[in-house]
């Protein structure tokens, strides 16, 4: 009988930084969009918006990753979403965050009470978890915003 060796594996997202440098810009409307009918006297003069100042307050403590699961599609982040996470925001009750729990990276809402810390799903289907030791839960950075792909 062989032996099997079965490798460890810790689940590492893709990060991906924001480039405050690029100078990337897309045109944006002054004119505000509504999802009814559109307004025959819209103004569409335009400027440039850099998605990098869009996205995060501070470029350089903000990164991107790529979302997996559905646990938090009650809150509208769902599988293939990318969550815009900054380190620089502090980590409050109520605020979405990304944790790193037992090898692997998780994105749940923040909840702080008396007996302890819980990571708290946006789906039915999944169960909060509790930390009352802060070395089995470390908090990596708040989603300040969700980029989505139709």
């Amino acid at each position: 009988m062989e032996a099997k060796v079965i490798p460890l594996h810790y689940s590492y997202p893709t990060i991906y930084r924001l480039n405050p440098h690029a100078g990337t810009t897309l045109p944006l409307f002054s004119a505000s969009v509504r999802a009814g009918f559109p307004s025959p006297a819209a103004d569409y003069s335009s400027e440039p918006i850099d998605l990098n100042r869009l996205l995060s307050d501070n470029p350089t403590a903000t990164f991107l990753v790529r979302v997996e699961g559905d646990s938090m599609i009650g809150a509208h982040i769902e599988p293939g979403d990318m969550a815009v996470i900054d380190r620089s925001v502090k980590a409050t009750t109520g605020k979405i965050v990304l944790a790193f729990v037992e090898g692997e990276f998780t994105i749940k809402r923040l909840l702080l009470k008396k007996d302890g810390a819980y990571l708290m799903p946006e789906n039915p289907k999944y169960k909060a978890m509790k930390f009352e030791n802060p070395d089995n839960c470390r908090i990596w950075g708040v989603v300040v915003g969700i980029v989505k792909r139709l």
